[in-house]
């Protein structure tokens, strides 16, 4: 019964949540519009999603968006420092490649998404075999060493977060 009513648990949270944050206030009437929107928008987009991801909540996911949280603060003041202190033909951008091991498109999605929220990256384009991304990077020194960091920081996580 309950598979039936919430063939997407998660996605039925996450919208109540925006819905609650969108409406900028906690009211009966918010938590139960939110609620059917929660209920049916997954109900209704269920047949486009016939093989769901795997998803660890827990400890790998909360590890994950701390990481995630973390490199976004710290990147934006290492934006800033470059955008005052540095000239632009100082800087060293670079265009990485990076191979993934990351099968599902929600996975190679999310760390798409984590690479472009961090200030300085953006991720670009995705290979046509869904082995590759390419990421602009603003400002790399060595840019074999950001890739490892990036698949060692991320990547890796992620394979534990979508096993």
């Amino acid at each position: 019964m309950m598979r039936w009513l919430l063939p997407h648990p998660a996605l039925s949270a996450m919208l109540l949540v925006v819905w609650l944050l969108m409406a900028n206030a906690v009211t009966v009437g918010g938590v139960v519009l939110g609620a059917v929107v929660g209920v049916v928008l997954p109900k209704f987009t269920e047949p486009f999603w016939p093989d769901r991801p795997r998803v660890r909540f827990g400890r790998a996911l909360a590890g994950y968006v701390c990481i995630v949280l973390y490199d976004i603060v710290v990147a934006n003041f290492q934006v800033a420092r470059l955008i005052l202190f540095r000239r632009n033909r100082d800087l060293r951008s670079r265009w990485l490649t990076i191979p993934i091991a990351l099968t599902t498109p929600e996975a190679v999605t999310v760390l798409a998404g984590t690479i472009s929220l961090t200030p300085g990256t953006v991720s670009a384009d995705i290979s046509a075999d869904g082995r590759h991304l390419l990421v602009h990077a603003l400002d790399v020194a060595d840019p074999d060493a950001e890739v490892a960091r990036i698949k060692a920081r991320y990547e890796a996580r992620l394979l534990r977060v979508f096993a």
